[in-house]
């Protein structure tokens, strides 16, 4: 069988292009190929849950397009499908007279972006979070949580329910472009086989680099990965806040910082912090993987945005391995947790394309040959713009057919 379409990557970006492909194109074959034996297993399944709304991303890009949009879309799927979600809000805490400051060119932002906000006061913060301490705060409303491996499960269902064919534990090893198709080869539980497609997109996340050279596509970009470790609060903490705390971030920084979130399950997870990861799929204690490693060291991009950040990366690499310096990340704006109080939780990966000018890409960026479109970046907030996402690229995918 000869598909339409094939898109390779079952995190919630490569579901929602799947799904959305197969609608916008009800009569058209669509196969979606997933390396791992369940959905949202990487990027989609280590994150936050955080429904984002958009505060940080710069006005008229992707990112903040794409996550005001996101917004309702995913609590709109949500409650079209049953899965539980929170809109607890999010409160953006300035504990110094600089971050102060930053808070107010963020407030503006947020105006600029059409984002519904409110400036707290430090006594209407302590009235909001009574175990929180601040100057002042941004109170966004729209913020809520969810858990994302649920919502893409769920979205793969709709997908298949409307005559998508889904294919787990297919690890595509090897692709081939020709004038009328492209070919897919995949190990499938040892063995080798293969598709055919008219059309390929991957949405591979952190393999992105890689996909894109299996064509013999030219990019000026790698894929380097840097961990966010998490940990879980005590059960007695589940009440210790009513929204989402977040710390004002530092502009001349790519990562947001460690906040406290409210999951769905009723707990409470403080991170991530941001250190460089050793392993592009390395969730443990341990994560060495020679291959990544090579190709990072060898990538002068890498060295490039290391110098650029060295004094933060030292700084986060020594937080990581010294507990009471993560803690005091969260202490300055919530004192009353201790070294004791945190305990291990799973940590994520991030999958960061960086230029090989050592520009790290904050926003999306798509690579592409005749018959291929692929994703190469997908920044925070991609979970919580999905939706959004997959219909800018069937939209990308339409034009380059017609």
């Amino acid at each position: 069988m000869t598909y339409d379409y094939i898109v390779i990557g079952g995190g919630i970006v490569g579901v929602s292009t799947a799904w959305q492909l197969q609608q916008r194109f009800p009569d058209k074959k669509v196969l979606l190929l997933e390396k791992e034996a369940v959905f949202s297993k990487h990027q989609t399944g280590h994150n936050s849950g955080v429904i984002h709304a958009g505060v940080y991303y710069a006005p008229g890009s992707l990112k903040a397009t794409f996550c005001k949009a996101g917004v309702q879309a995913t609590i709109l799927f949500c409650e079209e499908n049953d899965i539980p979600y929170n809109q607890c809000g999010k409160l953006l805490v300035a504990t110094t007279p600089l971050e102060v400051e930053r808070m107010q060119a963020l407030f503006e932002r947020c105006q600029q972006n059409e984002i519904d906000v409110e400036l707290l006061s430090a006594d209407q913060l302590k009235k909001r979070e009574p175990n929180i301490q601040g100057l002042g705060a941004i109170y966004v409303k729209s913020t809520a949580i969810v858990n994302y491996q649920e919502v893409t499960t769920k979205m793969a269902k709709c997908f298949t329910d409307i005559g998508g064919e889904a294919r787990l534990k297919h690890d595509v090893v090897e692709l081939q472009e020709y004038d009328d198709l492209i070919t897919v080869g995949a190990i499938h539980q040892g063995c080798e086989v293969e598709y055919q497609g008219k059309f390929l997109v991957t949405c591979s996340g952190l393999m992105a680099d890689r996909t894109t050279k299996m064509l013999g596509i030219k990019t000026d970009f790698q894929i380097i990965p840097y961990r966010g470790e998490y940990y879980q609060l005590p059960e007695k903490y589940n009440n210790l806040v009513n929204h989402l705390i977040y710390p004002i971030p530092d502009p001349d920084l790519p990562f947001l910082g460690v906040h406290l979130t409210r999951m769905i399950d009723g707990s409470v997870t403080v991170g991530p912090n941001a250190v460089q990861g050793w392993k592009r799929e390395g969730y443990g204690r341990i994560n060495i993987d020679l291959r990544d490693i090579f190709d990072m060291i060898t990538f002068p991009g890498f060295w490039r945005v290391t110098k650029k950040h060295f004094r933060s990366g030292l700084v986060e690499t020594k937080n990581s391995l010294w507990k009471p310096g993560y803690l005091k990340l969260v202490q300055k704006y919530c004192p009353q947790i201790t070294v004791d109080d945190l305990k291990r939780y799973p940590a994520g990966i991030r999958a960061q394309a960086v230029m090989r000018d050592g520009t790290l890409v904050h926003d999306f960026l798509f690579a592409e040959s005749p018959r291929s479109l692929h994703v190469c970046n997908a920044p925070s907030p991609a979970a919580t713009s999905a939706i959004p996402i997959g219909e800018y690229i069937v939209d990308k995918v339409e034009d380059k057919q017609v």
